[in-house]
């Protein structure tokens, strides 16, 4: 699955250690805080999830854009200490 990781945190403390923490994953990094991995599995994105909230505090914000989940783009957000998820589903269109 691919899975690109945003981030907008509160120090450059939090930044390093995420970064350290996102390659110790596999991702690479494609922007200042734009990492991506292009083949992981759902096991390690939820092992992942838990360790960012170790990292993180109340005012780090972190998306997390999965795809395919269930043939769908998945959106997962860190905001606030709370995680949140939004699934987005294409329909098809008639011709």
């Amino acid at each position: 699955m691919f899975v690109a990781v945003c981030c907008d945190l509160s120090s450059s403390e939090h930044q390093k250690s995420i970064g350290v923490l996102l390659s110790q994953y596999g991702f690479q990094k494609i922007q200042n805080t734009v990492y991506e991995h292009t083949a992981i599995n759902e096991e390690y994105v939820t092992r992942l999830k838990k360790d960012l909230d170790r990292y993180t505090d109340y005012y780090d914000i972190i998306r997390i854009y999965q795809y395919p989940v269930e043939n769908t783009l998945a959106i997962t957000s860190l905001k606030q200490k709370k995680w949140r998820k939004l699934m987005v589903k294409v329909e098809k269109t008639a011709k």
